[in-house]
């Protein structure tokens, strides 16, 4: 690590004042920003710093993707075509046909792709529905974005119902089923906290992540008033020992909610998994009463593109709403600027006007937005003095984005991720002209390529990898194919 200076770059801030600086620069000295301003103001005030020229290039925060699932880097478009089994099909495949090794190429691979799309900060929930029973999924995850360098909130905790839960573990080469309780999920989650929290210099945290925020109802889809009534035992129950291990720890709490879940949660006044120490992901469908419990509990909301989250009414009660990738799988990148403009173009269809969610603030949902829904705005989100010195930088010397003007316009607009050049994170560069200086990129896609292929081989689901040709209907549209749980060996 060495003292940086940026220099001649286009800077948008994302601080307090929204300040978009032409011929700006960032003065870095260790992990930490220490001024931002104009370029003939600090480069004699910052002599014998290391200089990046960033002339015809665009200087962000790093962006900050506050919610994503570790597994889908290495089953991308598998079961795509069959959306109505898709979570059946992927939840199999995490819960009996991963090993160590799997997590391990899937933080490879998706921790190179989101340094690659300029992504400094990524949440990641162990599978679709959270793993917790071998820690060593999430510790082999956090190793691999160790290594790329980014930073990492793995998140890990208990499997919704039924409890105990059948997996399936491979520490021998064989398939062994066990039947994992709730208790044993909350301490598969502890061993991981104990592990990893806190640790590569603090760019690795974990967020304690149960499936959902009321496990008693459809974990995946909104439930009618009329079938969200009352809390179960179990409801309050995890309500309960998610409240107590996170007071242990001191860690933040992250799930999906949708609706009927946020009102019936709100029942439970005591242990509530809701308020400013939680992000909720997706609340597709909920209610305006449910919009109002967010905003008096101060709990934060993030959205990926997809589904009818009421994000505006959200906004206007003074929710702090972030977009995510929600992963890869079954179709989309980690290109957050990609997503943005997906869900900018899903409001402007929903409600028939092109003036909402303008690029500004887009921008902000990508970076300060997102970083204060992680509770970390104080350390990143933005180009200000004291923050973190975590940096992307776009080559705006291309097609696509000339003539050089209306930057904030230029960025959310026609910006994609492979335009991110540059990336440092707490003052250290970890790609430079494209090329990715922590790791070897061809030596990990091709542990990834090879562990996406063993896992498909085990799980049987190759016809799911069906090549159906130009314009025509996959084999798994039709008949789709839900991996059964493999025999059990003494």
């Amino acid at each position: 690590m060495s003292d940086l200076l940026l220099l001649h770059g286009t800077v948008i801030t994302v601080d307090r004042d929204r300040r978009v600086i032409e011929d700006g620069a960032v003065a870095i000295s260790g992990d930490k920003i220490v001024e931002v301003g104009t370029s003939a103001d600090l480069e004699p005030r910052h002599v014998g710093k290391k200089v990046i020229d960033c002339r015809g290039r665009l200087v962000i925060p790093g962006i900050v993707d506050a919610h994503g699932h570790a597994g889908h880097s290495l089953i991308k478009t598998i079961a795509t075509d069959s959306p109505s089994v898709w979570m059946r099909v992927v939840t199999a495949a995490y819960y009996h046909y991963t090993t160590r090794d799997f997590w391990y190429a899937d933080g490879l691979v998706s921790g190179i792709e989101r340094l690659r799309a300029g992504v400094t900060t990524g949440a990641s929930i162990i599978a679709s529905m959270p793993r917790s029973d071998d820690p060593m999924f999430g510790i082999n995850h956090a190793k691999a974005y160790t290594e790329v360098g980014i930073k990492e909130i793995l998140c890990v905790g208990p499997a919704g119902q039924p409890w105990p839960h059948p997996v399936t573990r491979w520490e021998t080469g064989k398939p062994v089923r066990h039947q994992v309780s709730f208790e044993q999920m909350i301490e598969g989650t502890e061993a991981v906290i104990e592990a990893v929290h806190g640790s590569a210099d603090g760019r690795i945290k974990v967020y304690l992540t149960p499936f959902t925020i009321v496990p008693s109802v459809d974990p995946s889809n909104p439930t009618t008033p009329d079938k969200a009534v009352n809390l179960t035992a179990d409801d309050r129950m995890q309500a309960r020992r998610v409240r107590e291990t996170a007071r242990k720890w001191g860690v933040r709490i992250h799930s999906d909610a949708f609706a009927g879940q946020i009102r019936m949660a709100f029942q439970d006044k005591e242990n509530m998994l809701l308020g400013p120490d939680i992000h909720l992901q997706h609340c597709i469908g909920i209610s305006h009463e449910e919009v109002d419990i967010l905003a008096e509990t101060g709990t934060h909301m993030t959205h990926s593109p997809g589904g009818r989250a009421p994000i505006l009414d959200m906004i206007s009660k003074g929710v702090n709403v972030a977009i995510t990738s929600d992963g890869t799988s079954p179709r989309r990148p980690f290109d957050m600027f990609q997503m943005a403009r997906m869900a900018q173009f899903a409001q402007h269809m929903l409600q028939v006007d092109q003036y909402l969610l303008p690029p500004g603030k887009l921008l902000e949902m990508i970076t300060i937005d997102a970083a204060r829904a992680l509770g970390l705005d104080h350390e990143i989100g933005s180009l200000e003095a004291g923050k973190q010195a975590d940096v992307a930088i776009l080559d705006l010397r291309q097609p696509h984005l000339t003539p050089n003007w209306m930057p904030v316009h230029r960025l959310m607009y026609q910006a994609i991720g492979s335009d991110v050049e540059t990336v440092i994170v707490d003052g250290k560069v970890l790609m430079e002209d494209r090329k990715v200086l922590t790791t070897n990129v061809i030596d990990a896609l091709d542990f990834g390529e090879r562990e996406a292929r063993a896992l498909v081989e085990r799980a049987g689901l190759r016809e799911h990898m069906h090549n159906p040709g130009w314009g025509k209907l996959s084999r798994t549209f039709t008949e789709p194919v839900v991996p059964p749980a493999p025999p059990a060996v003494d």
